[in-house]
């Protein structure tokens, strides 16, 4: 198809200065999604080199201090290779089976890969409804930092084997953009079996010219992304370039690039460019800042003293419940509350890490007593710095 709109420029700088090169070489938090097609060598069955080659890089790059995290598409085409199926069913309790068939394989073949590498894997399958429920998603976001931090690298997949037509992702490019957001990952990489974005499809337009660089969300990009995916596959580049819109909501960059390019993982990391790079105009705590920020619905309130503001306004800190005087309204753990002092103005709102009910019982008391009186521990912090933003004015 011809692009009806102008080229885009030929190369884009955000508000911070960066440039295309050096995104993926600072990004210390990683998503990478790869595709049905690439996984299963286009519903051959599980590529055990390209997924091993892949396993190295991760590794390589968990070694120089980065987190990682691969978003892998494939149960479903492997369930249909060992179910004996050449075509994608469309009735959804098909498409469970095959996914419940396929995702034994995928998890045990990233397992062995990464271990053989020297890095542990986890995996995690996750539907819309785990990232739509706030306290869900706070959960799932715990869970993947802690997996992080210890230097694991989480394999996700939708739960195909549980998901109906209200719930599913519909393709593992917007899963990717999911998690990127989930965790504020720096940047989101999807490879593809495609080179990255034409100005036109190629094969029907020999004018058509690669893209580079542009920034996720120009309404061009749109008209220049047609065409469907493969028939293993559900996406095509039109979902990647929205994929690449919604993770720079939270401030993370895209590259789309090709799977089986050599070292592709290593050499971005070293700031070669290769692919297409979607930057976020946005830094991503200015993003998730500016979201919590502009929350009109405040479940509730916390009240602290003079030296928990001290401690917020003065140092930026958290904010812990050993400076909590008092909880106001009702509100559940992942809902956005206000911070007030003694005489009720606010001075900061942000995600709280516990329920109101909870937040009674661990006002003023040090987070070694959070087990006695509540049974389990969730963080120490009452809302954590990174959700925490100070009141205007």
């Amino acid at each position: 198809m011809h692009a009806a709109s102008p080229a885009l420029p030929a190369d884009t700088v955000n508000e911070q200065g960066l440039v295309p090169s050096v995104v993926f070489k600072t990004a210390r938090r990683i998503v990478i999604k790869v595709g049905s097609s690439l996984v299963t060598n286009e519903g051959r069955g599980l590529d055990e080199e390209a997924i091993g080659q892949w396993s190295q890089q991760l590794a390589a790059l968990v070694r120089q201090g980065r987190e990682v995290i691969m978003v892998s598409s494939g149960a479903v085409a492997e369930g249909m290779k060992r179910l004996g199926w050449a075509v994608r069913p469309k009735e959804i309790n098909e498409l469970q089976a095959a996914a419940a068939v396929g995702q034994m394989g995928l998890v045990q073949m990233y397992e062995t890969k990464l271990r053989g590498c020297g890095v542990g894997s986890a995996q995690v399958l996750l539907t819309h409804a785990d990232l739509a429920d706030r306290e869900r998603y706070l959960n799932a976001r715990s869970t993947l930092v802690t997996l992080l931090q210890l230097g694991v690298v989480p394999v996700i997949n939708e739960n195909d084997t549980v998901v109906n037509d209200e719930i599913k992702f519909g393709d593992n490019d917007t899963l990717g953009a999911l998690v990127a957001n989930l965790v504020e990952a720096d940047v989101l990489v999807i490879l593809t079996d495609q080179k990255g974005l034409y100005t036109a499809d190629p094969r029907r337009d020999p004018a058509a010219q690669f893209v580079h660089v542009a920034r996720a969300g120009d309404p061009r990009l749109e008209a220049m992304a047609g065409g469907a995916g493969s028939g293993i596959g559900k996406g095509g580049m039109i979902t990647k370039i929205l994929a690449a819109k919604r993770a720079a909501g939270s401030g993370a960059s895209t590259v789309i690039a090709w799977g089986r390019e050599a070292d592709v993982l290593l050499r971005l990391a070293d700031g070669e460019a290769i692919g297409t790079c979607l930057m976020a105009q946005t830094p991503k705590h200015q993003a998730r800042k500016r979201w919590i920020s502009d929350h009109l619905q405040l479940r509730g309130a916390v009240v602290v003293d003079d030296g928990a503001v001290g401690k917020i306004v003065g140092e930026g800190k958290s904010l812990l419940p050993i400076g909590m005087t008092n909880v106001d309204g009702e509100f559940s753990r992942g809902d956005v509350i206000a911070v007030r002092d003694a005489r009720g103005v606010e001075v900061a709102r942000g995600l709280a890490n516990y329920a109101s009910s909870e937040a009674r019982l661990i006002c003023r008391k040090s987070s070694q007593d959070f087990e006695r009186l509540l049974g389990y521990v969730a963080e120490p912090e009452m809302i954590h710095r990174d959700n925490l933003v100070l009141a205007r004015g």
